[in-house]
């Protein structure tokens, strides 16, 4: 992954992941979990998981997804590699509290890490591959990593004029100031393998077949009410240098106009933003 400044972006690199943006992610494990919850079944689906699978997890965060896969696997082991110590921290809690002796981590980058060649059964990632500052060796990387007919299967977002969860907060805040660059299609950034075709191609000079790319569209639980997500994405690392800028008056009338844009998504059960992504899968 590119490594860059924690103030220069949210998202990338080593710095921001080892500061606010991991500490950000631990500290809504739960919301984040529980959010992508419908997107983790799919994924999940889609692994096939076998009892004496060996597998692999890129980008694995606070582990909830490792942790399934070593609970789906009791025979076999798991691997999950982050570069976030203060995720990996909360994650390797989160096993020990489950007893769960099949699954560890490492903090290590999956483009340079060195993987044992022809070990794993499946390869897997909940939106952790899109910020490689060179995805082709990174998937090359991993694919050598995989057995011969070892799976791949991950989830990465479509663009993000097609994420609702992004348009609707951010558009409101990006009216007050230059919200951070969270990466054009392409560069390192969650919207990285937004486009399929570059997905097929990368996964097709790693020496991968049998490549399916399909959508998944699923309405996102930010929160529990309107208060609770205005909270959530005042702090969120992307807004952080905005609001941070802004006086009292200015916050006020920010988190107005926020709260105008997400109050028709508030539901019985929360507030739901809809969401866009692709579920890829392939075989080595």
């Amino acid at each position: 992954m590119a490594t860059t400044s924690e103030d220069s972006s949210p998202f990338g690199g080593e710095d921001g992941w080892n500061g606010s943006t991991g500490r950000h992610w631990v500290e809504h494990e739960d919301r984040h979990d529980r959010m992508l919850t419908s997107l983790t079944t799919r994924l999940i689906q889609a692994a096939d998981i076998s009892a004496a699978d060996r597998v692999l997890d890129v980008g694995c965060g606070c582990g909830e997804t490792s942790r399934i896969a070593a609970r789906n696997a009791p025979e076999g082991e798991v691997l999950g590699v982050d570069i976030s110590e203060p995720i990996l921290a909360r994650a390797r809690a989160r096993a020990q509290q489950e007893g769960l002796s099949n699954l560890r981590f490492q903090r290590a980058d999956a483009e340079s890490v060195p993987l044992p060649k022809a070990h794993f059964d499946l390869a897997m990632s909940r939106f952790g591959v899109m910020f490689f500052n060179d995805p082709r060796a990174a998937f090359r990387n991993i694919a050598q990593a995989l057995k011969p007919g070892g799976r791949l299967a991950f989830l990465c977002w479509q663009e993000a004029l097609q994420n609702e969860h992004i348009v609707v907060p951010f558009s409101v805040l990006a009216s007050y100031g230059a919200l951070p660059d969270i990466g054009a299609p392409g560069a390192p950034g969650p919207f990285s393998l937004a486009d399929p075709d570059r997905i097929r191609e990368l996964l097709t000079q790693a020496g991968c077949g049998d490549i399916e790319i399909r959508p998944a569209q699923e309405r996102l639980r930010v929160g529990s009410d309107v208060p609770d997500v205005l909270d959530y994405f005042r702090h969120h690392p992307a807004a952080s240098g905005i609001v941070g800028g802004m006086d009292e008056a200015t916050l006020s009338k920010a988190l107005h106009d926020l709260e105008a844009a997400v109050r028709p998504f508030q539901t019985p059960d929360g507030v739901f933003l809809g969401s866009s992504a692709w579920l890829v899968t392939a075989g080595r």
